[in-house]
C-alpha cells in the first residue's frame, strides 16, 4: 500500500525540533564546563556531581514520564514539559556555585525525561513497522543536531553577552516549544488532516492491542526486556560522555581553547546524525537484501555500530587533537547508529499502548549507568587520565550486542510476534 499523504512526517518533523531544542537546553553546560569551572570556583569532581544530579533525576523520572505519556498522551504532557525544561534550562543561569547548579540540573533533568518516551510513542503510533526505524533515526537525530549547533552557538552567545545570558536565551526555547507543540500536535486519531488512505497505511499490519491502559507491571514481566535494559546500562555512558565530557577534556587535556574547540566541536555530532539516519535506513535494507527477520536486522545494525565504537578506545594513540575529535566522531556515528535501533525496538516488543512505559523505564537503566560513569569520570580523570575510561566505552557496546542478541534475536526456526505499532 502506498499513502497518499505526508501528515506522519510533518508530526515527525515537530518531534524532531522539539528533540534538537531539548539536547541544545542539555548541553550549553558542557560547553561551558571549563568556563563555569573557572568563575564558579569547583573541581572537575564536583562537576561530575552536577551532570549525575541531572543523570539521576532524569532516570528515575523516566518511567514515571513514560507512563502518564501512555496514559494521557503525548500532546498535553509534552507541551507542559517543554515549559518547565525550558524555565530551568534558564535558571542555570542564576547559578553562584556548583550545589545550585546541581539544583538547577536536577530540576532540568525531571522535567526533560519527558523527551524519549514521547519520541519513541510519537514512531510508533504514526508510522507502520516497516517505517519505524526510519522514523526512530530521524527523530533520534535531533539529539545529535542540537549536540551539533550547541557549541557555536553558546560560545557565540557567551563571546557577546557572557554564559548567563546564554543559559536565559537557549532557555527561552524551551518554553517557546511548548506552547508550539500544543498548538500542532495531534495523535492520528484526533487529528483533523489525516486523509483516510494515509490512516489506512499507518494502521497496516497492527495486531488490536492487548490492553487499553499501560501497565509497569507486564513491561516487567517480558523476559526480553532483561536484555533492553542490560543494553541501555551499557550504552548509555557514551552518550553522557561525548555531551558532557568532550569539551572539558579537548581544553583541558589537549590544550584547546573555548573558541578552537567550538570550530571542531560539532563534527562528533555531524557523524551522529549520519549514524541516526543510516542505521534507520539499513535496518530495512537488511531485512529485504538479506532475508533477515526484522528484528535480526535491527540487531544486525547495533552490532555494526558497536563494533564502530573503538573510536574512542584509540584516543589514547593519537596526538594531535583534530585527530582525536575524529576518533569521537567515529564514536558519536557508532552510538547514534545503535542508539537508534535499540529505540526502534521497543515497538517491536511491546503493545502500542506500554511503548512509552517501556521505553521510560528502560531509560531509567539506561541513565543509571551513565550517571555512575559520570561519577568514575569524575573520580578518576585527574588520577589515571580519561583516555582508559574512554576505551571502556568499546568494551560496553560490545557486550550490549551479545546481550541483546542473546534475549531479543529470533532464532532459525522460531516464530516471533508480530512487532506491535
Amino acid at each position: 500500500m502506498r499513502p497518499k499523504g505526508r501528515l506522519r512526517w510533518k508530526m515527525l518533523a515537530l518531534m524532531l525540533v522539539g528533540t534538537i531544542i531539548i539536547y541544545v537546553d542539555r548541553n550549553v553546560i558542557g560547553v561551558l564546563a571549563p568556563i563555569l569551572k573557572k568563575d564558579l570556583n569547583f573541581t572537575t569532581e564536583q562537576y561530575s556531581y552536577i551532570v549525575s544530579s541531572f543523570q539521576l533525576v532524569y532516570s528515575f523520572s523516566q518511567p514515571v514520564a513514560g507512563y502518564l505519556t501512555d496514559l494521557i498522551g503525548p500532546r498535553i504532557g509534552y507541551a507542559v514539559a517543554a515549559v518547565i525544561w525550558g524555565l530551568a534550562a534558564g535558571m542555570h543561569g542564576l547559578a553562584s556555585g556548583w550545589i545550585s547548579m546541581a539544583g538547577f540540573r536536577a530540576l532540568l533533568g525531571l522535567s526533560e525525561a519527558v523527551a524519549i518516551p514521547t519520541g519513541t510513542k510519537v514512531s510508533t503510533i504514526w508510522f507502520p513497522s516497516q517505517e519505524r526505524s526510519i522514523a526512530t533515526g530521524w527523530f533520534n537525530s535531533g539529539s545529535s543536531i542540537g549536540s551539533m549547533v550547541t557549541p557555536p552557538l553558546v560560545i557565540w552567545i557567551y563571546s557577546m553577552w557572557g554564559w548567563r545570558p546564554a543559559f536565559l536565551m537557549t532557555g527561552a526555547l524551551g518554553v517557546i516549544l511548548g506552547f508550539v507543540w500544543y498548538w500542532l500536535y495531534r495523535d492520528p486519531e484526533s487529528h483533523p488532516d489525516l486523509s483516510p488512505e494515509e490512516r489506512a497505511y499507518i494502521q497496516s499490519g497492527r495486531e488490536p492491542p492487548l490492553g487499553a491502559k499501560p501497565s509497569i507491571a507486564a513491561v516487567l514481566s517480558k523476559p526480553k526486556f532483561i536484555g533492553i535494559i542490560i543494553a541501555r546500562f551499557l550504552t548509555e555512558p557514551a552518550w553522557q560522555t561525548f555531551a558532557f565530557w568532550i569539551p572539558l577534556y579537548m581544553v583541558t587535556v589537549r590544550g584547546m581553547d573555548i573558541k578552537q574547540f567550538a570550530l571542531f566541536a560539532w563534527l562528533p555530532f555531524l557523524f551522529s546524525d549520519l549514524g541516526c539516519i543510516l542505521g534507520g535506513y539499513a535496518a530495512p535494507f537488511l531485512q529485504k537484501h538479506l532475508k533477515l527477520h526484522i528484528v535480526n536486522a535491527r540487531l544486525t545494525v547495533i552490532t555494526i555500530g558497536a563494533v564502530c565504537m573503538i573510536g574512542p578506545a584509540l584516543i589514547s594513540f593519537v596526538v594531535d587533537p583534530i585527530t582525536a575529535i575524529l576518533c569521537f566522531s567515529l564514536g558519536g556515528f557508532a552510538h547514534q547508529m545503535l542508539s537508534s535501533m535499540m529505540y526502534a525496538l521497543m515497538g517491536d516488543v511491546f503493545e502500542k499502548p506500554e511503548v512509552a512505559t517501556a521505553t521510560g523505564v528502560a531509560g531509567m537503566f539506561g541513565y543509571l549507568g551513565g550517571a555512575l560513569f559520570t561519577l568514575l569520570v569524575g573520580a578518576l580523570a585527574n588520577t589515571i587520565g580519561y583516555e582508559p575510561l574512554f576505551a571502556m566505552l568499546f568494551l560496553f557496546d560490545l557486550v550490549a550486542a551479545l546481550v541483546l542478541w542473546y534475549f531479543i534475536g529470533v532464532r532459525k526456526g522460531t516464530v516471533a510476534a508480530q512487532p506491535a505499532v
